[in-house]
């Protein structure tokens, strides 16, 4: 022990002789230990040079682009990703009449003139009746509704088969009435369809009450069927329509279709109506305010609104001029050149880094229309000036460190 106790003080005396000059020469080699893995400091993702050195590596078999932002580029992109309007892709539908058609239900009500014979006065089928034409003759009978058949006709007491399908109500009134012009005393017809299935349109996904929404004179349009379905089970900017007709398929936001009265076609029967709950996010990475994945809504965000929505760059670490969009890109939005000679990935798309100079002020005007994508990665290296910066604050750190311990060590007497 008491050998030990003198080590001590041996060690003690000598770096109290030497000075600090000694315990600096002493941390020398943790020093340049410390600059050897200076690399290593800020190392939250690839430095700009690795990223702009990309251009051409393999991904999914197919090269990698480094495109840099600028108007045109950002148009470019802007114009292959918008959205056709359902006015341009589907179209409004001709108006609907009210016709009769295979499937549909009707309620015919015939009255007599007294003294009735034939119907015993009033007769309504498909309907229990409450009201009376004038208050003079009342309900006294009801019949099952009747259907129109697969070949477009129904039958009738009295009357026998008629041709329904193709008609409109009032035809079929006519219709109805010649033939019991010589058995009943004046009668009066009133058709009404009270069940409407062929001239329908499927309304699925999210919405309350999915099914078949009867298309009715003058209500036949793409808000009043989802209204008819119940509206819809989701927040309206997470929302996608689609509506498919014939071989035509077209998608929307539905916040698109409430603000523009254009995109609220008239519907087709046969249409088939989708509501899509669809939830966008990107992803911010590395030397930004927050590094999360963050949510968008249905109608897209540009560049500028993702920057602002991640809280910016950290003006400490972030590397201005290197800020990038790594994106699985359609062919429609690369340059017609490069899309030409470009492999292609099995999906058909082109692995594509763009690049965005926040230094430059015309950066931003592109910013504004460039549009982000669902699962894009945005990625901020990191300014080489902030590691050199923390490497010599760790470095003054450490000297002060052993500056201090020298000068606190008591001077032994011999």
């Amino acid at each position: 022990m008491a050998s030990k106790r003198h080590g001590i003080i041996s060690l003690q005396e000598h770096l109290t002789k030497c000075g600090p000059k000694a315990l600096i020469r002493a941390a020398a080699p943790l020093l340049l230990l410390s600059l050897a893995s200076c690399a290593s400091f800020g190392a939250t993702g690839p430095s700009a040079s690795a990223i702009n050195k990309a251009d051409g590596v393999m991904v999914a078999n197919a090269p990698i682009k480094v495109v840099e932002v600028t108007d045109l580029v950002a148009r470019r992109v802007a114009a292959a990703h918008q959205m056709l309007p359902f006015s341009q892709t589907v179209g409004d539908a001709a108006p609907i009449e009210t016709v009769i058609g295979p499937g549909d239900v009707l309620q015919i009500t015939i009255w007599e003139a007294p003294p009735a014979v034939l119907f015993g006065g009033n007769a309504s089928f498909g309907s229990s009746g409450t009201g009376v034409p004038g208050g003079v003759v009342q309900q006294n009978s009801t019949i099952p509704q009747i259907m129109v058949d697969e070949r477009g006709q129904i039958r009738l007491p009295f009357a026998g088969s008629i041709d329904a399908a193709g008609r409109t109500p009032s035809q079929v009134e006519r219709e109805i009435k010649s033939r019991l012009a010589r058995m009943a005393h004046l009668p009066q017809v009133a058709v009404q369809i009270a069940t409407n299935a062929s001239a329908t349109v499927a309304v699925v996904g999210e919405v309350r009450s999915g099914g078949r929404v009867p298309i009715i004179p003058g209500g036949g349009r793409l808000l009043d069927i989802i209204a008819g379905a119940g509206g819809v089970a989701q927040p309206v900017d997470k929302v996608t329509v689609q509506v498919a007709r014939g071989g035509k398929v077209a998608n929307l936001p539905l916040q698109t279709v409430l603000t523009d009265p254009a995109q609220n076609i008239r519907l087709a029967p046969g249409d088939v109506v989708t509501v899509l709950h669809e939830q966008f996010s990107f992803v911010a990475l590395g030397a930004t305010s927050t590094s999360a994945e963050i949510p968008f809504e249905s109608t897209g965000i540009t560049l500028a609104q993702a920057l602002g929505r991640m809280g910016g760059l950290k003006e400490d670490r972030a590397n201005a001029r290197a800020a990038f969009i790594f994106r699985f890109e359609d062919s429609a939005a690369v340059d017609l050149a490069v899309a030409a000679v470009s492999p292609r990935t099995p999906d058909g798309r082109i692995p594509v880094i763009y690049r965005a100079d926040l230094r430059n002020p015309t950066t931003f005007f592109a910013a504004q229309h460039f549009p982000m994508r669902d699962d894009d990665i945005l990625y901020v290296s990191t300014a080489p000036a902030s590691d050199l910066q923390r490497f010599v604050g760790i470095l003054s750190s450490m000297a002060f460190t052993f500056i201090g311990l020298g000068e606190a060590i008591p001077r032994v007497t011999p």
